[in-house]
């Protein structure tokens, strides 16, 4: 049983989460919260597999319950998963960097609210690799100077490769038509370059590739 916490300050928007998310063999929901500091207590007593965060919430926003929940090693194996009500919300680029596994839109369809949830816990990628594609363009213009690529020392050429790709927007398919080897392989390379650089997902590789300077704002081939 997957289970979600719903954390987003309008009643209507919890109850028809709860209620498409409860429908399903699958999945189940543990907690709810109207804002950010009841969402962190309510993580730390139920530990869910993933919190579907809203951005603008009273008392603590979605930004920094997120921070507060990726920061602590207890809740490593909790997800977040950001809701915004547009696809290019100013505060996604920053989700991501606060460690959001990525993020959704309030008004995507039922059946994509499942696949994503299944996915983040699964441990895939969320963000669809036109919407990294967009958030990048629109986002990463707007980052930090790239940091030292000490931290990229101990990937290898082929995991490098790999790490820029992942930050282009590419798919493990893609990744893989592209290098010429099979998509296992690809996803493979995927992973052990988040161990190395502890990633906590693929979201956080597409930021860590950014930051490193290995990707540049407008590499979108």
């Amino acid at each position: 049983m997957i289970r979600v916490l719903l954390a987003d300050d309008q009643l209507l928007v919890r109850a028809g989460f709860k209620a498409l998310l409860d429908a399903q063999p699958d999945v189940g929901v543990v907690a709810e919260a109207a804002d950010g500091q009841q969402a962190l207590a309510a993580v730390r007593e139920h530990r869910p597999d993933i919190v579907l965060m809203d951005i603008r919430m009273p008392v603590v926003d979605g930004l920094a319950a997120t921070r507060r929940i990726t920061g602590d090693p207890r809740l490593a194996e909790v997800k977040v998963v950001m809701l915004t009500t547009f696809e290019l919300d100013e505060y996604v680029f920053e989700a991501l960097r606060s460690g959001a596994s990525g993020f959704l839109v309030k008004d995507t369809e039922p059946d994509e609210l499942l696949r994503a949830v299944r996915a983040v816990v699964g441990g895939d990628a969320l963000l669809s690799p036109g919407v990294t594609r967009r958030l990048i363009a629109e986002f990463a213009a707007r980052s930090k100077e790239p940091a030292a690529a000490g931290a990229l020392s101990e990937l290898t050429e082929r995991e490098r490769e790999v790490m820029a790709l992942v930050g282009i927007g590419l798919s493990n398919e893609e990744i893989a038509r592209r290098l010429v080897v099979s998509p296992l392989t690809a996803k493979t390379h995927v992973s052990r370059t988040m161990v190395k650089l502890g990633a906590r997902d693929r979201a956080q590789l597409v930021v860590l590739a950014y930051e490193s300077g290995l990707v540049r704002p407008g590499w979108l081939g």
